[in-house]
């Protein structure tokens, strides 16, 4: 790992964390001209069970220059419709142990359920509790959503 690719895993912890404690992240100056400008996003979602709170901001730059490796895995992870159709239940409905992921998305046998679910939690989107359920990541939420809803604008499917 390069000492860019630890700063911007730094910067990117530190940005989180400043969310979960309710702290707006620090954006970038959308004015510096060196920068190249900002992107962001932000949510507050209530669904599942639980409540997350999101915010990030950072630079055009930034999200250019980051390897794009991991992000493919995470676009990947969630292009397959059944990967999408369990994420989906587990924001709208919390956890869910196998057999009731299983059966919400029409799967045969645990095989197929479980090849789905390692590509999931590969990618750092979905893991597994103490208990056996399985879970979106607290920190996956509004980011999922934003992906969501970013793939249904660019389709044309959102009204502007």
């Amino acid at each position: 790992m390069t000492a860019v690719d630890l700063a911007q895993r730094l910067t990117e912890l530190e940005q989180r964390v400043a969310a979960l404690e309710g702290a707006a992240a620090a954006a970038p100056d959308p004015t510096d001209a060196e920068d190249g400008g900002t992107v962001g996003y932000r949510g507050h979602v209530r669904l599942g069970g639980g409540e997350v709170h999101w915010q990030i901001d950072v630079s055009a730059r930034q999200v250019l220059a980051v390897d794009d490796r991991r992000r493919i895995d995470v676009l990947a992870a969630l292009a397959h419709p059944v990967r999408a159709g369990i994420v989906r239940t587990l924001v709208e409905h919390g956890p869910a142990q196998g057999a009731a992921l299983q059966s919400s998305a029409g799967l045969g046998s645990t095989g197929q359920l479980y090849h789905h679910l390692k590509a999931l939690t590969g990618a750092g989107l979905v893991e597994q509790d103490k208990r056996g359920s399985y879970r979106l990541r607290a920190t996956a939420v509004v980011p999922v959503l934003v992906l969501l809803a970013a793939a249904s604008d660019v389709a044309g499917q959102l009204g502007s």
